[in-house]
């Protein structure tokens, strides 16, 4: 079905493909990425440039395209619509502003940047080129997501006093990040350690729901020491200019995550438990809370699929926006500053 989705709504638009290129192929989430692309007979990806020419030449060849060992081609080419920006998270700030000065619409791996200011400055860059731009956070993209954010809107809920989200899993505990991606577990190139990575998806997920974020304080902390003074753990408490509180807790050292999201209002109560939604309100027939509710909308395709229909020409795709990511960024940076100086802090 997703094929088909991205490929009608380029055709409409476009007889010939839609040039892309892969800039970068560092992250953990590239070689989806890349098969994704190599898919698609509605997009051609033209070039592959990385860090490591290796790593370039491995995707060029999988992708039929030509590996870069300098980038500045791929932004002098005037067919390239689109990149696909997968790199070291300290090295979007640069391709990001020469992808918006050579008007290339941008997807962006999370997160956007490595601190809020640059994340700023490259939204507003992006949003003075007029481009299109999302970035990962697929997590929107769940039919009980989805459900949930029809019912926020809806007012369901009545006046929502709490939201919690939990992003965790064990790949410190199972070495994952011991290759390639070693890099994810270094702070300086990644921008943050587990809680920052897993928890930047739990915390769009949060404000998508529940709006701004006034202040927060945070434990954010290393557990096995795997990976030197890159924390693996974290739980941070949120509170929105709206008067909600959450919490959110993230990390790569957790052997199980059950329940992942929680909003409870003085309408609803709604928990996801093992991917299950158990939905809890009186005005709703059959919402009794003690089995899963499955009366859902169908899923979103994933941002990446989303992003190329949109340039393919589909109105109304929900994208992230570029000052959302930014956002997302600046509330992280805030809680590992709060965790530092144990004190309630408000993102810049």
């Amino acid at each position: 079905m997703l094929p088909s989705l991205v490929d009608s709504a380029a055709a409409a638009e476009q007889q010939e493909p839609l040039v892309v290129a892969l800039v970068g192929c560092a992250h953990s989430h590239a070689p989806g990425y890349a098969q994704r692309l190599k898919g698609l007979k509605s997009v051609k990806v033209r070039y592959v440039w990385d860090l490591d020419p290796k790593r370039a030449s491995l995707w060029a060849a999988e992708l039929g395209a030509r590996a870069l060992a300098d980038d500045a081609p791929l932004w002098a080419d005037p067919q390239v619509r689109a990149v696909i920006i997968c790199s070291q998270t300290n090295l979007h700030q640069r391709l990001v502003l020469a992808a918006a000065k050579a008007g290339k619409h941008l997807f962006v791996e999370k997160p956007m940047g490595m601190t809020g200011s640059e994340c700023r400055e490259m939204a507003e860059a992006i949003e003075q080129a007029k481009l299109l731009f999302t970035t990962g956070y697929g997590m929107r993209t769940s039919p009980v997501h989805l459900f949930l954010k029809e019912q926020v809107a809806r007012g369901t809920f009545g006046k929502i006093t709490r939201v919690r989200a939990s992003v965790c899993h064990d790949g410190s505990l199972n070495r994952i990040f011991d290759g390639d991606i070693r890099w994810m577990a270094d702070p300086k190139i990644a921008g943050c350690g587990g809680f920052g990575d897993l928890g930047t998806h739990g915390l769009d997920l949060l404000m998508w729901l529940a709006g701004d974020v006034e202040q927060v304080a945070a434990d954010i902390k290393v557990v096995t020491g795997r990976y030197g003074p890159c924390d693996e753990s974290g739980e941070a408490l949120l509170r929105f200019k709206n008067g909600v509180t959450g919490t959110l807790a993230a990390g790569w050292v957790d052997v199980a995550n059950p329940n992942s999201l929680e909003i409870s209002g003085t309408g609803a109560h709604a928990s996801v438990v093992q991917g299950q939604l158990y939905f809890q309100c009186g005005k709703v027939a059959g919402a009794d809370g003690k089995k899963p509710w499955t009366a859902l909308p169908p899923g979103s395709p994933s941002p990446l699929d989303m992003f190329l229909s949109a340039i393919g020409g589909k109105t109304d795709v929900p994208l992230v926006s570029a000052r959302e990511a930014a956002d997302r960024v600046s509330v992280m940076e805030a809680m590992y500053r709060a965790s530092a100086e144990r004190k309630w802090i408000a993102p810049l």
